[in-house]
């Protein structure tokens, strides 16, 4: 990965971007595919399509989601505080005691999230996590009529967390999923573009995965591919506490290279096909198997309009749906060649028809 990937790795993972406020994120992709793509679209939900080699065949759509979870103000007391809920799904016990970024049509407004301190909860309250419907977060207004100058309700929030560093080429932040994904089918097409495929490609920033493949549903029927891959990441399972969800997940590495999904969701002949690049170009790659649906992008990919040939690749993940979740650069790149490679050998008038 050249320095210009990473930088605009890091300038993607700082958009304040949850689901169904994605505009920040979907601003960085069309600047950026406007350098290499021949047309880059978003559609009336948001959805960005950066197009390379149009009127080529098979049509193929890569698709990484670029939502992220994230809160919602419902209410502003008279005291000032805001009162918010969750977009997406939140473990209760991350919000608690973290700042937050809040994007607002005057720009961005600091907070925190309050917290009752220990030493004033009863025994029994220290034993319980603090429901997400009772978090309040702090911008240090006045009353309420301070607030309202700077916040209004629908104004959304993440946790304020910068991406950092960590030895053997790692990387922790918030947003990585599916920001990572976002950033592998962006630099995938980028890298087709220079490959002369025969394949139309499709690389789309779908929007609102996280409540429920939305971007997806809509992008996939109107781009109406022959071929889709959804660009997500998955659990790694290589850190302490998890031997009971490595038997029920199946084994997977940071740093161990993309991970394909095998299964009903999964066009077979498609899997075989990936596969077959990843050994051509000697990829490490990880196996797991789903047997019914996966809760992402591939599953309304798959079962658009009449069918279309899907397949899941994942980046391995640590701490998902945290504010500090764990990447490595060697799986993006790992990733981004698998998938431009496969699609760069893909021909007219291949079938996918499994059996």
């Amino acid at each position: 990965m050249n320095k210009q990937s990473q930088a605009f790795l890091r300038k993607l993972m700082s958009a304040i971007s949850p689901s169904g406020y994605e505009q920040d994120a979907v601003r960085l992709l069309r600047e950026e595919a406007g350098r290499f793509a021949a047309d880059v679209r978003t559609d009336v939900h948001g959805n960005t399509d950066i197009v390379v080699n149009p009127g080529g065949s098979p049509r193929v759509m890569l698709a990484g989601h670029c939502d992220e979870i994230g809160f919602i103000v419902t209410l502003i007391d008279a005291r000032g505080y805001l009162w918010v809920a969750p977009i997406g799904g939140w473990d209760p016990q991350i919000p608690q005691g973290q700042r937050v970024l809040i994007r607002t049509a005057k720009g961005v407004v600091s907070g925190v999230i309050g917290k009752v301190p220990i030493h004033l909860q009863k025994p029994e309250d220290r034993k319980q996590v603090t429901p997400l419907t009772d978090l309040w977060v702090d911008i240090g207004a006045k009353d309420k009529k301070d607030a309202e100058k700077r916040v209004s309700i629908g104004d959304p929030m993440v946790l304020a967390q910068d991406v950092i560093e960590l030895p053997n080429r790692r990387l922790a932040g918030r947003a990585f999923d599916d920001r990572a994904g976002a950033f592998v089918v962006l630099e995938a097409a980028r890298r087709l573009a220079g490959l002369s495929p025969q394949a139309e490609i499709h690389a789309v920033g779908t929007v609102q995965e996280e409540i429920g493949s939305r971007g997806a549903i809509t992008s996939t029927f109107g781009i109406d591919p022959e071929v889709g891959m959804a660009v997500d990441v998955t659990f790694a399972t290589d850190h302490p506490m998890m031997d009971g969800p490595e038997k029920r997940e199946g084994r997977v590495e940071l740093g161990g290279g993309p991970v394909l999904s095998r299964g009903a969701n999964v066009n077979p002949v498609l899997f075989e096909h990936l596969l077959k690049s990843a050994r051509k170009r000697k990829i490490p790659v990880q196996v797991v198997a789903d047997g019914r649906a996966t809760p992402t992008d591939a599953d309304p990919i798959q079962i658009s309009r009449a069918g279309v040939a899907a397949a899941l690749i994942s980046v391995p993940l640590r701490y998902m749906h945290t504010p500090s979740e764990v990447v490595s650069l060697d799986d993006l790149d790992r990733t981004i060649e698998l998938i431009a490679h496969a699609v760069a050998a893909m021909k007219p008038g291949q079938t996918w028809i499994p059996f």
